[in-house]
């Protein structure tokens, strides 16, 4: 999978009394743009889950705030993939702003789990070949 594109629009829900975008909202963007990357594979979470009661689940993350959004501001969530094993994913999210600026960037582990047992599962096929790195480990833009 090569890197995704989620674009959005900081909205008054999103920000804090200041204008600026609550930090937990950087977590829901990255979610959705997760999402979308799946779908726009045509491997959405809907079809693991049908298919085999399996689904990817948030095992750790990190983020590092560089800048705040704004009220209004235009922002692209590029999301890649960095690792796959058996049963984990690692992805790479760099909300950026409109005018090319860092504003977050978040390192997601992910885990495929049983829908039944909330236990490991191995990563189903074919998510397992779409969710390899399209070029390996990315270093991503500086920060």
């Amino acid at each position: 999978m090569e890197v995704h594109r989620f674009s959005l629009r900081v909205y008054f829900e999103d920000t804090d009394a200041g204008g600026v975008a609550y930090h937990a909202n950087y977590l829901r963007w990255a979610e959705r743009a997760r999402t979308e990357s799946l779908r726009d594979i045509g491997l959405p979470h809907s079809l693991m889950m049908e298919r085999h009661r399996s689904l990817l689940v948030v095992r750790r993350i990190e983020v590092a705030y560089l800048r705040p959004a704004r009220l209004d501001d235009a922002v692209v969530v590029e999301t890649r993939v960095l690792k796959a094993g058996a049963a984990s994913v690692d992805v790479g999210q760099d909300v950026v702003a409109a005018d090319g600026g860092m504003l977050a960037r978040l390192k997601v582990g992910l885990v495929c789990v049983s829908q039944d047992t909330l236990r490991p599962a191995a990563l189903p096929e074919p998510w397992r070949s779409a969710l390899r790195p399209a070029v390996g480990p990315v270093e991503g833009r500086g920060g």
